[in-house]
């Protein structure tokens, strides 16, 4: 064990304001970016996405070639054209040509809807898997997780992300197929037209792979940042619109429109700067057909002069050395497309990647518990090297009710938080009738647990689905009575459509209690071995808090219940008080006997009611 595990670092507090801002764990972490996968590395998982539709590819593999292969015999047909029939002025046979030339057109344009069509179908239904992949991996991370990244930019990667690579797939990938074939084909007919004039044309080429892999470097890194700013924006988008009413309270407009500029800027900067490097490579490459099609021109001109070749396979050739040219042109013109894409798809596979809550195989699902919960030296930390919890132990009894109070930061969320198993401890024990929770399936312990905590949210669906939420197996009438109890019928009668009236915006056309009393409602309907109530009734007035702790007295009856509570009226008859400080327990009994101390409790209950 370390050296501070060995004695209480406890030292009485002074009342007033505590030094640790905020609740829970969120105030502890910030966000921290993984490096990005290699291009290889994400091709091949690319992949895994298409390989289910290989039947498909291989069709669309098919009507590519054929379109490609009608591409490259186009120019043959007029190097015949020219040479045996206009050069001779033999006019008879030049209209089969022409009409041959035009069916390979009308066939090609065919083709290319084929093309179009089949891969939007893949694209679509790859994405479609890929964002149920990663909508799925999400509910499957822990806790810390949310904690630890922005939930803007999660989202960005959900939506924005995976829209670039559906609308690169959609555009490129079948230029990439032709382009292949094009490229092959035209260099075999150029080199048994004319070796020379071939060899003399691809001398571009080197040139044109070296210019595209120097920009390719410099691009990729600014798309990839230019995908995570537009994460931040997002997140900044996000917390303003979520946050409105505390910006406007605090006339803070003018301080979120300056960081949104900031990161604005930053944004457009880095897009300007991709683009512009992005961007020099479709006239580059325009200078080299240039320059190749002089080659061609030159080289062939005196070529036939000396009687090497003839006219017409000077002009099929300069269709040819464009043909070859032109898939290189094309993916430069969609280059930046395939740079964000794969940027974008880096991003999303980050987050599939990340780790997911711990699972054995020897995992047990409870049946019936009665409810006996005992932390046995429990250490936890938030960051490594700073324990929040320390060597916590207390037991519970079946059925009984136990109070954590201390000041804010102390600790008494993150217990909660260990018994939900949001969070592993990191040294001791929880045990929940007498087996350690890390044993039992996560799944199967939450569904033991009924849980409302203090920030209440509700789904955008009617009153009573997110009522439902405890139990969606249970009917219109097991809602009522769970409303009941919990004092919220007589409010959700009155709203526009009762119990079918839709929320919206995690129901801010309602109260603070209003919220509350519906989560507790939901806790009630979920019917929970073990209660958690986290502040639950901290945003209720005192007559509303009344009516729901008689409610709650009702249902904690014959349930082992855990309750966080400020207001240290509402735990007066707790069996057992936990007294947190520090991340430690520093006194426990019930109220009375903690009162007799007159330590820590006494004098924050005394601060509370006593008038001076």
């Amino acid at each position: 064990m370390p050296e501070q595990r060995q004695q209480s670092s406890f030292q009485p507090p002074v009342f007033g304001p505590g030094p640790v801002p905020g609740r829970g764990p969120g105030h502890r972490f910030s966000s921290k970016g993984a490096k990005p996968k290699d291009l290889r590395a994400t091709l091949k998982r690319l992949w895994e996405y298409f390989k289910e539709f290989k039947l498909l590819l291989l069709g669309i593999f098919l009507t590519v070639t054929i379109g490609a292969i009608l591409q490259i015999i186009s120019p043959l047909l007029i190097q015949k054209a020219i040479d045996n029939y206009i050069i001779p002025r033999k006019l008879s046979g030049l209209y089969k040509i022409a009409l041959a030339m035009i069916g390979i057109y009308i066939l090609n344009s065919f083709f290319a809807y084929l093309q179009g069509y089949g891969m939007m179908v893949i694209s679509q239904r790859a994405v479609f898997k890929m964002r149920n992949d990663l909508f799925s991996k999400i509910q499957r991370m822990p806790i810390k997780i949310f904690d630890t990244r922005a939930h803007g930019d999660l989202m960005s990667r959900l939506t924005n992300d995976i829209d670039v690579v559906t609308n690169t797939l959609n555009a490129s990938l079948t230029s990439i197929f032709s382009s292949m074939i094009t490229i092959t084909g035209s260099i075999i007919v150029m080199f048994i037209l004319s070796p020379i004039l071939t060899v003399l044309t691809l001398t571009v080429v080197p040139l044109m792979f070296w210019l595209t892999n120097l920009i390719a470097t410099r691009t990729r890194k600014l798309f990839s940042q230019n995908q995570k700013l537009l994460g931040s924006l997002n997140s900044i988008i996000e917390e303003d619109i979520t946050g409105q009413k505390v910006i406007k309270v605090f006339t803070r407009e003018a301080k979120e429109i300056q960081k949104f500029e900031r990161v604005n800027r930053e944004l457009t900067q880095v897009g300007i700067r991709a683009q512009i490097f992005s961007g020099i490579i479709p006239p580059l490459m325009n200078l080299l057909n240039n320059l190749a099609f002089i080659i061609v021109a030159a080289s062939g001109g005196f070529l036939a002069l000396k009687g090497f070749i003839t006219v017409g396979t000077i002009a099929s050739f300069i269709q040819y050395a464009r043909q070859f040219t032109r898939p290189l042109n094309e993916l430069a013109n969609q280059f930046n497309q395939i740079q964000s894409a794969f940027a974008a798809a880096e991003r999303v596979f980050e987050i599939m990647d990340e780790e997911e809550e711990t699972s054995f195989e020897d995992e047990i699902d409870l049946q019936d518990i009665k409810g006996e919960v005992e932390f046995k030296n429990v250490w936890f930390s938030y960051t490594k090297g700073q324990p929040v919890i320390k060597n916590v132990s207390f037991k519970v009894k079946p059925g009984q009710m136990v109070a954590l109070v201390g000041p804010t930061g102390s600790g008494k969320t993150t217990i909660v938080n260990l018994l939900s198993r949001f969070y592993d401890v990191d040294s001791g024990q929880i045990l929940i009738d007498g087996i350690d929770i890390r044993k039992i399936n996560r799944h199967n312990l939450r569904k033991k647990l009924g849980i409302v905590l203090q920030d209440t949210f509700l789904f955008s669906e009617p009153v009573k689905e997110n009522i439902r939420y405890g139990k969606l197996s249970a009917t219109d009438d097991e809602v009522i009575l769970a409303s009941k109890m919990a004092n919220a019928h007589d409010f959700i009668k009155h709203l526009p459509h009762g119990y079918n009236t839709v929320l919206t915006d995690n129901g801010m056309d309602l109260s603070q209690g209003q919220r509350q009393l519906l989560a507790i409602a939901r806790a009630i309907l979920s019917d929970p071995a073990i209660l958690i109530l986290d502040e639950a009734t901290s945003n209720i007035d005192t007559r509303t808090e009344k009516l729901v702790q008689s409610a709650m007295l009702k249902l904690m009856q014959g349930r082992t219940s855990f309750v966080i509570a400020h207001r240290l009226s509402t735990i007066r008859n707790a069996d057992l008080i936990l007294v947190i400080y520090n991340g430690e327990i520093i006194e426990q009994g019930t109220h009375d006997e903690l009162l007799a101390k007159k330590g820590f409790y006494y004098n924050l209950y005394m601060s509370q009611f006593v008038v001076v």
